[in-house]
């Protein structure tokens, strides 16, 4: 007597045999759309010369290439930096000019994780995280004016 357990090909119909009819898996990641919204950084180097992002994000902005991109302190109040982008011609973004000045006034050191989150428009919303993988808090000092330069690097005061 013949089995009929089996498929023509040989093949259980696996768990939950169902066999046949439309799938509710999702389709492959290579149809899915590119979203890169957040992404980190982990600081090997100087943490005051210019950051090479990851090249998926410049990848995302689709040719885009903003000269300029503006990064908030997550809960430090509305102020934005205004940060120099260079694009390095293989599809490289870096942060330059601006960079230092966020960097020191958020405490971002050797051995941090810098946490982003692309809000659009050109804005990057940055959490730090220090070595031992603890966020870095910050409150906003009320003296601060809206009109202070990106070259005052007081904009939040270290860790509450």
């Amino acid at each position: 007597m013949a089995s009929t357990s089996r498929t023509r090909t040989g093949r259980g119909r696996g768990r939950g045999g169902g066999g046949g009819g439309s799938s509710s898996l999702p389709p492959p990641p290579s149809t899915l759309p590119l979203i890169i919204e957040e992404f980190f950084i982990v600081v090997y180097e100087d943490p005051l010369v210019k950051k090479a992002l990851p090249k998926k994000f410049a990848d995302y902005l689709d040719g885009q290439e903003p000269a300029k991109v503006y990064l908030r302190a997550a809960d430090c109040g509305p102020r934005l930096w205004t940060v120099e982008v260079l694009f390095d011609g293989q599809g490289r973004m870096y942060l330059d000019k601006g960079w230092e000045n966020f960097a020191i006034a958020h405490g971002v050191d050797f051995g941090c994780f810098v946490h982003f989150k692309y809000e659009g428009d050109d804005v990057l919303t940055v959490k730090v995280f220090d070595g031992t993988m603890c966020r870095k808090y910050y409150y906003s000092d009320d003296e601060d004016t809206d009109d202070e330069s990106d070259d005052d690097v007081k904009p939040c005061i270290h860790p509450l």
